[in-house]
């Protein structure tokens, strides 16, 4: 039969297998409960920094509305500038061709001065008859 100093070594074997499995199993719980907080911390600052740049967009596209809206308005006054635009361009055209009609008509007085010159020089100046 077996010493009763013997069992109580057995027992106290395994009293501290026991303890060594409650140490290990309690820092494995532990380690892992630290590793999902961790995680959890990432996963809210993720959360924050996603509501931040929502925020941040949400302005942009207000600006981007704006300008869409502004742009609409610049396309319709500039459809009733459309028809000032084609007189415009008609005048210049006119313009050119006057410009040219009288660059013309300065060519023809230049000549005509100078031939009412020559006659007036004749006038003052005549000729000797032979």
């Amino acid at each position: 039969m077996a010493c009763p100093n013997e069992k109580e070594a057995g027992m106290q074997q395994q009293d501290n297998l026991a303890d060594s499995l409650n140490d290990l199993f309690t820092s494995v719980s532990n380690m892992v409960k630290s590793e999902l907080q961790g995680t959890s911390n990432q996963l809210e600052l993720l959360e924050k920094m996603n509501v931040r740049v929502s925020e941040e967009y949400k302005g942009f596209g207000d600006v981007a509305s704006g300008l869409r809206v502004y742009v609409e308005q610049l396309k319709g006054k500039s459809g009733n500038f459309e028809e000032y635009v084609h007189q415009i361009e008609e005048i210049e055209k006119q313009v050119t061709e006057f410009e040219a009609v009288i660059s013309v008509l300065d060519k023809y007085v230049s000549l005509l001065e100078s031939k009412v010159k020559f006659v007036y020089q004749q006038q003052q100046h005549p000729p000797p008859t032979s």
